[in-house]
């Protein structure tokens, strides 16, 4: 009985192509916007989120708002690593200066820091050797250049021994890192030079510590609670002196965040599935109008009410699970293309995104064609016969 009317669905859907692909045309704009929308933004999670381990999902990062005539210094910074909980810290000034070599200049970010830096932040070389402990203790002019830096002002990358000048110093390039293409990279862009932090503090003017970042020997929670506690101490107890972010909690926010995105831009798509679904009962009606005659006959040669209700159910979840299939192939199609013009994040289906779709689609399918059904399943056979159109 259910392959009988399968077919005579099937008959009926093609038997008025057009207006049944106007029917369809909901379900594929809402299939279409539900997926997309989702894909979009699981794959922009995704993209982040492997930027932000990227980066070091257990890096712990300190500033200093106020110091309360207690400022870091560096020596400090080998108290705070007695800590069992702490790994490595780092500190990390900055300033913006112009670095120049022959005829070519760049504005860079300066940064000042120590050889713990490197392995905190994952850092990776391409030439040559990043800052020592000596380069900081004997305030040496060395600078590590990002391959960006490198390329702006040299042309090419393996200028170790070369000599540039910042900010009128002369400074011995000791290092070239790795080109850097991941996402923030791209985002933040600029020009990065790395200089002991003695020689940094010294010519921005600022002797003492503001930002640090630190590295877990275990437990990151751990790790945050100690510099906390020895923050706490140092600043009086006064929570508001300085703050602290935890990678992972960053990254445990960003899914917080993009799951609710997720949810809300779903409910959204879902609304267009709703109007589509609208669009099947209003067909379906029109089609239970045109057909009574059919209806009549069927009932008069035997068949009942289950199976009248069953052919247009039938119908009604055939339109819009084939309205669902062409908006699949239509968002694989979308997303083939944002992925060609992103270039360094792939947007795809998720299989837990196809199986929303088609559960969605069919529940849209059977509970709009419900009451057409039913009616159609309602009439008597001989009002039905004599019913002229």
């Amino acid at each position: 009985m259910i392959l009988q009317s399968i077919k005579m669905a099937w008959e009926a859907i093609t038997s008025n192509k057009l207006r049944s692909f106007l029917t369809m045309l909901g379900i594929i704009i809402g299939v279409v916007a539900l997926v997309v929308l989702v894909s979009l933004v699981n794959g922009a999670t995704g993209a982040v989120t492997d930027e932000i381990n990227a980066l070091g999902n257990d890096m712990i990062t300190v500033s200093v708002r106020d110091d309360k005539g207690s400022p870091i210094r560096l020596e400090d910074l080998d108290e705070l690593t007695q800590d069992a909980a702490v790994l490595q810290a780092a500190p990390a000034g900055s300033m913006t200066a112009t670095a120049k070599q022959g005829y070519s200049d760049v504005s860079a970010t300066v940064y000042g820091t120590t050889s713990a830096y490197y392995d905190i932040q994952g850092l990776a070389l391409q030439y040559g050797r990043f800052l020592k402990t000596t380069d900081v203790d004997n305030s040496s002019y060395v600078a590590v250049l990002s391959y960006d830096t490198a390329d702006e002002l040299f042309g090419r990358q393996d200028v170790v021994g070369e000599r540039i000048t910042i900010d009128n110093r002369s400074f011995l390039v000791v290092g070239i890192l790795e080109e850097d293409d991941s996402l923030f990279a791209g985002l933040l862009g600029g020009y990065s030079i790395y200089i002991p932090y003695t020689v940094e503090s010294r010519m921005a003017g600022q002797p003492y510590i503001t930002s640090v970042y630190v590295s877990p020997a275990g437990d990151t929670d751990e790790t945050e609670q100690a510099v906390t506690d020895y923050m706490l101490a140092r600043f009086n107890q006064d929570e508001d002196a300085f703050s602290i972010s935890n990678m992972s909690s960053i990254s445990d926010a960003m899914s917080t965040i993009t799951g609710t995105l997720s949810l809300l831009l779903g409910g959204i798509a879902a609304i267009s599935l709703l109007v589509g679904g609208i669009g099947i009962m209003n067909i379906m009606l029109v089609s239970v109008t045109e057909r009574t005659k059919e209806i009549g006959i069927r009932k008069a040669i035997g068949a009942g009410r289950r199976s009248i209700m069953m052919q247009f159910l039938i119908e009604a979840l055939m339109v819009s699970l084939m309205g669902c299939v062409f908006g699949l192939l239509l968002s694989w199609l979308i997303l083939g293309i944002v992925t060609a013009i992103a270039g360094s994040i792939t947007f795809g289906m998720s299989l837990g995104v196809v199986v929303l779709a088609v559960g969605f689609s069919s529940a849209i399918g059977l509970v709009f064609g419900l009451y057409p059904a039913n009616k159609a399943a309602k009439k008597h056979p001989i009002d039905a016969l004599r019913y002229e159109g």
